[in-house]
């Protein structure tokens, strides 16, 4: 969104808000800071857990290539611009204090309700939890301006104010951290569909009755990421990050290019198959941008009147999924490769897939995979994918990778010789996998090495770690070919450790573990 208002021409100030202080269990005033439960959680101060997620979060960010926004504001360094808002809406009446705590007294309101436009139950999330009632509110809707040390004894930040010590509500802050960097009138704020209720309701309500003006015209609600089985929740063990991706030997930018294929107002579900569906696709544009040819110089023209057609698509509500439509009309376009190029590169300003960039490595890669098959060798697997990032090493996580690889020299047009393809995918895996178990087996002080799951089905691989568990001096088990499916990494590695506790005492170790598979 922001690279596209850019793009479009508009001036663009950013703020987020990192919320460091305030954000209660429940997106409603109930419950218990996050930041202390997750202080108490991991043994850190909520400082240090702050700065941690901090750093992680925007990490996370530049590996997808969302751009840091113009101003990133902790919400506990602006705690006097809260006082004062807080002030004025005590001494205007649309505050009062009760029980140590100063409300919003929403009442006072001729509109309460300002997103009427979304589903009931998109909207509930935020205040879904089971939370006891707080008496000391004159109406339900009513909601929390500023904490004392009445409520929530062990909060860890606190400071001094006209109502005692204590800390910022939630809501306040945002209000806060927007008027001091954006002014009075902000143009568009942004968030998830669960935040409209009750969050950015009370945000819109403090704001105007603070301001004395309308303040914020227009509003973006991005819809939920859900699996098969609903919203994507932590509470559900079913949380997908950016680190999981990689684990998994997926690139980032794949899962960018999966969700812009989506509508931001649309809930989105994702699965694995889902997620193999998208990263084909991608490999598929990226191969056949790599096979244009940067020549013919730019035609300005056809240029403008691309750029034109995109920012058609984009203006209709932000429609990604037709921006990136937009790319293969381009491939398709009767003009010169190297217009092409820069209409690609023109698209991906917006887009940020990094698409002239990976195409121009796999230029490198194809020149390279020629240069080897025309001395007579044989094509190798670009060890990139393995040697300095996690890879899944389980039999769905290599079944993966390996029809990626197929997928993609299919769709180049380019014959595949299998046997080969194999092999050097099981040698590139081997080499990467074997010293790094030696390694871990030294580290620990281990003597004996198990091999289980699918790659110890696979001969070379075996035959790779015998030979280095030799020359270390370690005793190397893995179990039987049959253990070797699906759960072969669960019953091979059971069979040895109940074998070792005596589990199966008198039973014969090589029974579970034997080279003669």
């Amino acid at each position: 969104l922001e690279k596209y208002l850019r793009y479009a021409g508009y001036d663009v100030n950013r703020v987020m808000n990192i919320t460091d202080v305030g954000h209660l269990t429940s997106d409603a005033d109930e419950g218990e800071d996050k930041m202390l439960k997750g202080a108490k959680r991991e043994h850190k101060t909520v400082m240090e857990i702050a700065k941690f997620y901090t750093d992680a979060f925007f990490a996370d960010c530049k590996k997808l290539n969302i751009k840091r926004p113009d101003v990133v504001q902790p919400a506990t360094g602006l705690i006097d611009d809260y006082i004062k808002i807080i002030t004025k809406l005590l001494d205007t009446g649309y505050a009062y204090i009760a029980g140590g705590n100063v409300y919003f007294d929403t009442s006072k309101l001729e509109r309460y309700y300002i997103f009427n436009d979304h589903n009931e139950e998109d909207l509930a999330v935020g205040v879904r939890e089971g939370v006891e009632e707080d008496t000391n509110k004159r109406n339900k809707n009513d909601f929390v301006l500023w904490f004392t040390k009445s409520k929530f004894e062990d909060q860890a930040l606190k400071w001094d104010s006209p109502w005692g010590v204590g800390y910022p509500g939630w809501h306040i802050e945002c209000s806060g951290i927007s008027m001091k960097y954006n002014g009075e009138y902000l143009d568009l704020h942004c968030g998830g569909v669960d935040n409209a209720f009750p969050h950015h309701t009370n945000e819109i309500a403090q704001s105007e009755s603070y301001l004395g003006h309308p303040w914020c015209p227009q509003w973006c609600h991005v819809a939920h990421l859900n699996t098969e089985g609903g919203k994507m929740s932590k509470s559900k063990g079913e949380f997908l990050t950016v680190s999981l991706l990689e684990q998994k030997g997926y690139d980032p930018l794949a899962y960018r290019f999966f969700c812009l294929q989506s509508h931001y107002r649309k809930s989105l579900v994702f699965t694995w198959e889902n997620l193999d569906n998208a990263v084909a696709a991608y490999n598929k544009l990226i191969a056949k941008i790599a096979n244009i040819k940067d020549e013919g110089g730019v035609d300005e023209a056809a240029r403008a009147e691309y750029r034109a057609k995109f920012m058609k698509e984009m203006d209709n509500d932000l429609n990604t999924a037709m921006g990136v439509t937009a790319l293969y009309d381009v491939l398709k376009a009767k003009t010169t490769g190297a217009t092409k190029l820069a209409i690609i590169g023109d698209y991906d300003t917006v887009l940020s897939l990094d698409l002239l960039k990976k195409a121009e490595a796999e230029r490198e890669t194809k020149e390279k995979a020629a240069a080897q098959q025309s001395a007579g060798g044989v094509y190798d697997l670009p060890r990139a994918s393995i040697e300095g990032h996690p890879l899944d090493m389980s039999f769905s996580g290599l079944k993966t990778a390996v029809i990626n690889l197929v997928h993609t020299a299919e769709q180049k047009g380019e014959e595949i010789d299998r046997a080969s393809l194999a092999a050097s995918f099981t040698k590139a895996v081997s080499d990467s996998l074997v010293p790094r178990a030696m390694q871990a087996a030294k580290e620990l002080g281990h003597d004996k090495i198990v091999v289980a799951g699918g790659v110890a089905a696979n001969s070379r691989i075996r035959a790779d770690f015998k030979a280095a568990a030799e020359k270390n001096g370690l005793k190397l088990y893995i179990p039987p070919l049959k253990l070797c499916g699906d759960n072969g990494a669960m019953v091979g590695a059971q069979a040895y450790y109940e074998y070792l506790a005596g589990v199966r005492a008198g039973s014969d170790l090589n029974a579970y573990a034997t080279m003669e598979l």
